[in-house]
């Protein structure tokens, strides 16, 4: 059992800037808020500059997930979609120079948009909701059409934190989670009606200037247990000796706080295997069940990425902020390893 820290995280309450005018870390933005209070004023720094919008919809019968991201020299978006009942997978990457055609704004909650004679991803602002728009003629020799809307109840909290490495490395990330969702998915003649009694969306926002090379374990759920609205967002190593996490739990649009660090357990070479993660506190002790691993490799000129993201399902108990223990049984989502050189 390696040690677990437990660590003193400022929240912020106010609107504050991500850098200063020179485009360095801006201490005072140290901290988590529940709502993106930040700024994300990044200048300079190329190519370290990475911007990206992660959705991801899921229920009992499929998970649909679609990327716009920016590493500064080139902009990479991504589409994918998982059948639970069939586990047909299919996935669409566009690779484009510089990002061209990647409007990703500085914000969290603004609209990001990227069109191509190959594909269309939209996320449109709408009073508060999301609208992803997603289409391509050709989605693994299928036709993808994909109109999902993403509803932020009132009085939703979300976890929001900057994660220090040191003045010129340092990233913001908006993580929203278990936000329930309407619409429709159509791959060739698979079609699904998206409920917001049973369908849930998670948003991984993120702006930052990064290290070269890095890795990290990254969890995430969202759905309805016992006719609570549950949501987990649970990390490690990548914020090690930073003195943050980016680890939290949602219920029922409130958020727990969790300044502890999330241990995982899991076997690489049977990473089919059940996955454990737990804190010292026991505030988490989950089991995550893989139904399903996806492997994302890129080998380019100046991105090299393993990962490993498995798709499936937890069970076991989380503790909230007040005390409430919480059963876990079949929440849907998912768990990875990542290693990249970026």
């Amino acid at each position: 059992m390696t040690k677990q820290d437990i660590y003193n995280e400022k929240e912020i309450i106010v609107p504050v800037n991500l850098c200063t005018g020179k485009g360095k870390l801006n201490r005072d933005s140290i901290g988590w808020s529940r709502k993106p209070l930040f700024n994300c004023n990044l200048s300079g720094r190329w190519p370290r500059k990475k911007k990206w919008n992660y959705w991801y919809t899921m229920n009992d019968e499929c998970l649909f997930s679609a990327t716009i991201s920016s590493l500064d020299y080139a902009g990479m978006v991504f589409v994918y979609f998982l059948d639970l009942k069939t586990m047909k997978f299919i996935e669409k990457n566009i690779t484009v120079p510089f990002a061209k055609g990647c409007n990703i704004p500085v914000n969290a909650n603004e609209t990001v948009t990227f069109k191509s004679a190959d594909m269309e991803v939209s996320f449109l602002e709408e009073s508060g909701n999301t609208h992803m728009i997603v289409k391509s003629g050709d989605f693994g020799g299928y036709t993808l059409e994909a109109d999902i809307l993403v509803a932020a109840p009132t009085g939703n909290e979300t976890l929001n934190v900057v994660i220090p490495w040191n003045s010129k490395t340092f990233q913001f990330t908006s993580k929203q989670a278990a936000l329930p969702t309407s619409g429709s998915l159509r791959v060739g003649d698979y079609k699904y009606s998206f409920k917001p009694e049973s369908t849930f969306s998670g948003l991984d926002f993120g702006r930052g200037i990064w290290p070269r090379r890095i890795s990290w374990n990254w969890g995430t759920a969202s759905g309805m247990v016992g006719g609570r609205r549950i949501g987990l967002n649970l990390g490690a190593k990548w914020t090690d000796g930073t003195g943050m996490t980016e680890n939290a739990l949602y219920v029922d649009g409130k958020l727990t706080k969790i300044s502890e660090d999330v241990l995982y357990e899991y076997d690489l070479k049977n990473i089919m295997n059940p996955w454990k993660l737990k804190t010292a506190s026991d505030s988490v002790n989950l089991v995550f069940t893989p139904l399903y691993e996806r492997i994302a490799n890129t080998n380019l000129v100046l991105v090299k990425s393993e990962m490993h993201q498995m798709i499936g399902y937890f069970t076991g108990h989380i503790t909230t902020a007040d005390g409430e223990k919480i059963e876990i049984d079949h929440l849907n989502g998912c768990a990875e390893e990542h290693n990249t050189l970026w």
